[in-house]
C-alpha cells in the first residue's frame, strides 16, 4: 500500500517577493524612510561586489542597537548593526525543511535566493499560514 501523496509546499510558494534592499553605508534613518515593505520587518543589505555576501537588518536590530541605546539613527550606518553573511534559503526548498533550519539557527525570517540573487523573503508566519491553509503536511 502506497503512502498518500502529500503536496510539497516550497519556499517560493509562500515568500514575500517585495523586499527592501539598501546599501550598507545608508544611515538607519534614511533606510527607514526608504522602506516600502514594512511587513517584511527587514532590510536586505546589498552586496558591495560580486565576491561579497548579502546582509540583513531586522526592525528588532534597530530597536536593540539604535533605539534602546539612544543612538541617533541619522548617525548610525546600516553596516554597523547588520548581520552578515545572512543565512538564506533556496526558493525551491520544502517549507518543512525551511522551518527546521529556522529552528536550528534561531531565525524568524530569511532572504530567499534563486540563482544567487535575492528573489524574496520568507518568515515563520508565511510558512505556517500557508501550511494551515494549504494542508501541506
Amino acid at each position: 500500500m502506497n503512502a498518500p501523496h502529500k503536496t510539497i509546499v516550497r519556499v517560493r510558494d509562500v515568500m514575500k517577493t517585495q523586499v527592501d534592499m539598501v546599501d550598507g553605508l545608508t544611515t538607519v534613518a534614511d533606510a527607514l524612510r526608504m522602506m516600502k515593505h514594512v511587513e517584511t520587518k527587514a532590510l536586505i543589505v546589498n552586496k558591495r561586489h560580486e565576491d561579497d555576501e548579502y546582509g540583513i537588518v531586522l526592525i528588532s536590530d534597530i530597536a536593540r542597537h539604535v533605539l534602546a541605546r539612544n543612538r541617533a539613527p541619522e548617525r548610525v550606518n546600516v553596516y554597523e548593526i547588520m548581520s552578515k553573511p545572512v543565512v538564506s534559503v533556496d526558493a525551491g526548498m520544502d517549507i518543512r525543511y525551511c522551518a527546521r533550519l529556522f529552528d536550528k539557527f534561531g531565525l524568524a525570517r530569511a532572504p530567499v535566493l534563486e540563482g544567487g540573487k535575492i528573489v524574496g523573503i520568507v518568515s515563520y508566519t508565511d510558512m505556517v499560514m500557508k501550511w494551515m491553509g494549504g494542508g501541506c503536511c
